[in-house]
């Protein structure tokens, strides 16, 4: 532990204090002084650094931390500011070692400056940049999250030169909720390589919808083929090259056969609603197609439920096995559907037939018997009644 100075003066205290705020704990005089330390202190005494460096001396502490350049003329508080860190262990940037993109860009965020502003404000503190490239002028709170390679754990923080992944851009972007083009961009004017070159239509292809919760495509959720068929659509570009595009990005592929040139009708029926639009309808992995979308689509197309099941098993979708499709869609059954939370793996108990009798006023009996024939599993040994509720009777 170094001990006390035996000085009287208040200032000079304060000098030799490691927080310059004239208490433990205390520079070592046998330890070379801080660079940064000699420039904070010279930004709060109003005095140049050569002249803090003379009293530093005079007061017993005359091996100072070279830089490597000649001490700044003067120094203001505003600049000052930017060599010091929110660390006890190490307060101050260290003058000794090239500045890493962590630190300047944390930097800059405490600031409020642009990335370049503190680099060239650095630099001119005596500070070596790691990196050499242009930074950007603009500042952006994001970019320090945007260079962390795991923002959710225990991640380490890119540098200078460092190779970005795909996977990483999407991630990041969905961290600090922008685009993933934008986050490429950014990453890409920060010096860092990234394993493809952002292009300006990557901003249209993995735009997911205009809610703050749906507005890109990203880590966890992919552009699904309408999407991809309907930016084709608007911009001339082939389906396919699209699709290779979005695998550059880090995406897999949509899971079916991409169009060349898609039929009207493959935008209404990869709609969820049915209308062409947005939003499209995603490819389920796991339980397959919903019945009733199958239904609605031969509605509104007249095309029969088997050639619009072909089309959409075409298309990268599918229909669970169990499922056994009627010749023609009946809004009926559609309406039943409607009300079974089910998939074609699940088995339908007695409370589900009940739950969709009282809501379709049919009786159990006929809502079992058209779930059967409709190819769901309904296990239970149950006799069902063949009359309808009284409230949905009337």
């Amino acid at each position: 532990m170094t001990p006390a100075p035996d000085f009287q003066d208040p200032d000079d205290l304060r000098l030799v204090s490691r927080n310059l705020n004239g208490h433990y704990p205390w520079l070592d005089p046998a330890e070379p002084v801080p660079h940064a330390h000699v420039l904070y202190a010279a930004a709060v005494r109003d005095e140049t650094p050569a002249a803090t460096v003379a009293r530093l001396a005079a007061l017993g502490y005359a091996e100072i931390q070279q830089s490597g350049a000649p001490l700044p003329g003067s120094v203001g508080m505003e600049d000052a500011s930017l060599v010091r860190r929110d660390d006890h262990v190490q307060p101050w940037i260290d003058v000794s070692r090239p500045v890493s993109l962590c630190q300047l860009l944390e930097t800059a965020e405490q600031a409020g400056r642009s990335a370049a502003d503190v680099g060239r404000r650095l630099t001119a503190l005596g500070y070596r940049i790691g990196g050499s490239g242009p930074l950007p002028e603009s500042p952006d709170p994001r970019d320090v999250m945007l260079t962390r390679t795991d923002a959710r754990g225990d991640g380490e923080w890119l540098d200078w030169g460092d190779e970005v992944t795909a996977g990483h851009v999407l991630e990041a972007a969905d961290y600090v909720s922008c685009s993933p083009h934008a986050a490429a961009v950014r990453l890409a004017s920060l010096g860092l390589k990234l394993p493809y070159t952002p292009e300006a239509d990557d901003e249209l292809l993995l735009a997911a919808g205009h809610t703050a919760a749906a507005r890109w495509f990203g880590r966890y959720k992919e552009p699904p083929l309408g999407h991809v068929l309907d930016v084709a659509r608007r911009t001339g570009r082939r389906p396919a090259d699209l699709v290779d595009r979005l695998k550059v990005l880090g995406f897999a592929g949509p899971g079916g056969s991409v169009p060349e040139t898609p039929e009207d009708e493959d935008f209404v029926i990869l709609s969820a609603n049915l209308d062409g639009c947005r939003p499209w309808l995603v490819r389920n992995t796991v339980v397959g197609l919903r019945m009733e979308h199958i239904l609605r689509a031969s509605l509104v197309t007249g095309r029969g439920p088997a050639e619009i099941t072909a089309r959409l098993t075409e298309l990268g979708h599918w229909l669970h096995g169990n499922a056994k499709l009627p010749e023609t869609a009946d809004e009926a059954d559609i309406r039943l559907l409607d009300t079974v939370d089910r998939s074609y793996r699940d088995n339908v108990h007695l409370e589900h037939v009940l739950r969709s009798a009282s809501l379709t006023g049919r009786s159990p009996a006929d809502v079992a018997a058209r779930l059967t024939e409709l190819g769901h599993t309904l296990p239970d040994e149950v006799e069902y009644p063949d009359v309808r509720g009284a409230l949905a009777a009337s």
